[in-house]
């Protein structure tokens, strides 16, 4: 797998290594002050940049080796509850893997993986 873009580095996101290689990789973004929105809480665009590299990272590790031109087509994310100012986690998981295009979701959360503060849905186009 190959580092991740520059957007995903000014995040601060960082892949956490306790993953098997059955399940995609999950994504860290820690709190830093760039990234705060109302007092005490993470801003909605970084959560949604958080979500979207996730997906594009899940897609990336579905295709292991095999050269792949992603390209985000459009992304829709539902925040269900205020991110607190902590450490948020995230994954995606591909629901399709069609010839030109996938489909991707993910779920964001921050102490436990069962109450997301965000999920997203995303297509991808696909160049092989």
């Amino acid at each position: 797998m190959t580092a991740l873009p520059p957007y995903a580095q000014l995040l601060g996101l960082t892949i956490d290594q306790d993953v098997t290689s059955d399940r995609p990789p999950r994504l860290v973004m820690p709190p830093a002050d760039h990234l705060a929105g109302r007092p005490g809480f993470l801003h909605g665009g970084a959560l949604s940049g958080l979500l979207e590299m996730a997906a594009i990272l899940a897609a990336r590790h579905t295709f292991g080796d095999e050269p792949v031109a992603i390209k985000p087509i459009g992304m829709t994310v539902d925040f269900l509850r205020g991110a607190r100012f902590a450490p948020t986690y995230a994954r995606g998981h591909l629901v399709r893997n069609g010839a030109r295009i996938a489909a991707v979701t993910v779920e964001a959360w921050q102490d436990d993986e069962t109450k997301p503060v965000a999920t997203a849905r995303m297509n991808l186009s696909l160049t092989r």
